[in-house]
């Protein structure tokens, strides 16, 4: 296995976290090491649980290589974060848990997204996140990263509870909002997704200050760019995003989008993915054969 792509977007004071961007390859998924460049207190954001959609076997060379990270830093963490429950990869917000005993946290919407779920999969007694997050974040809630503010704010559109996290005066964790700008912006076909409540997401965050760094949850590359690209700031947005550059219509991006996303088929791990990041990552429990196994809905999709 290659060394995954890491890149360092430094501090620029003592109000402006340090950031950290690792590439995930099989998913597309940028995992982030946040921290106070003060304190050096961090929280570990969207990070991946290795899986291998053919054969179902789970690995841990992504987690490790952010607590590699960490360690080489000599980061101390203080959160795991997820911006949502993620389609395209397993969540390892569990595993770190346990490693670094460090509480998690994810939006609070994640019990409604839970309940379409069980549906879905026809388990009306899983999915428990009062259980399984120590923490659930609402829209305007505030903790700390060290001596850096965090603010939650309520993103909707690519899942219906998804959460942006703005750090100190200059970064902000926007997820499947924003794409990297010349991908634009991420789909909102899933079970509770929505064009229209994505627009305004996008809005809210492109009314941050000009100098902020948003960083994306994916990138899957661009016709004439070989490097993924994660890092752009709310004006690099607002000049040259494909979709939602300034004076973008509204109608005219969510028709653009839904016509899009109709044509989108479903990520290769979404159904496994959700089953195991509802639960925040663990595994369903082994059952009496001492071997752990996913239900799948058929025809539902």
């Amino acid at each position: 296995m290659t060394e995954p792509l890491i890149r360092h977007s430094p501090s620029r004071g003592p109000s402006s976290p340090d950031v950290w961007g690792v590439y995930d390859e099989p998913t597309g998924s940028v995992q982030y090491v946040a921290a106070c460049p003060v304190t050096r207190k961090a929280a570990l954001i969207d990070v991946v649980l290795g899986f291998d959609p053919r054969s179902f076997a789970t690995n841990t060379r992504s987690m490790d290589a952010v607590l590699d990270l960490v360690g080489h830093e000599k980061l101390v963490v203080e959160h795991i974060l997820d911006t949502h429950p993620h389609a395209d990869h397993l969540m390892a917000s569990a595993r770190l848990r346990e490693a670094t005993g460090a509480p998690n946290a994810i939006g609070a919407k994640v019990r409604e997204i839970a309940a379409l779920w069980r549906d879905l999969y026809h388990l009306p007694d899983a999915f428990d996140p009062n259980r399984d997050f120590d923490r659930l974040l609402a829209d305007g809630d505030t903790f700390s990263i060290g001596d850096l503010p965090v603010r939650v704010m309520l993103s909707p559109g690519h899942t219906l509870g998804s959460i942006s996290f703005v750090v100190g005066e200059d970064v902000a964790f926007v997820h499947d909002t924003l794409m990297y700008p010349d991908m634009g912006t991420s789909r909102c076909d899933f079970p509770g997704g929505s064009a229209a409540e994505l627009w305004d997401s996008v809005q809210a965050i492109l009314a941050l200050p000009g100098p902020t760094r948003l960083f994306v949850g994916h990138d899957y590359g661009a016709e004439g760019r070989e490097d993924p690209m994660w890092e752009a700031t709310v004006a690099d947005h607002l000049d040259r995003n494909k979709h939602v550059h300034a004076g973008a219509d509204r109608d005219a991006w969510i028709a653009k989008r839904e016509e899009r996303d109709a044509t989108l088929a479903l990520p290769d791990r979404m159904l496994a993915a959700l089953q195991v990041n509802l639960r925040a990552g663990r595994l369903p429990e082994a059952e009496a054969d001492g071997h752990r196994y996913l239900k799948m809905p058929l025809n539902r999709f």
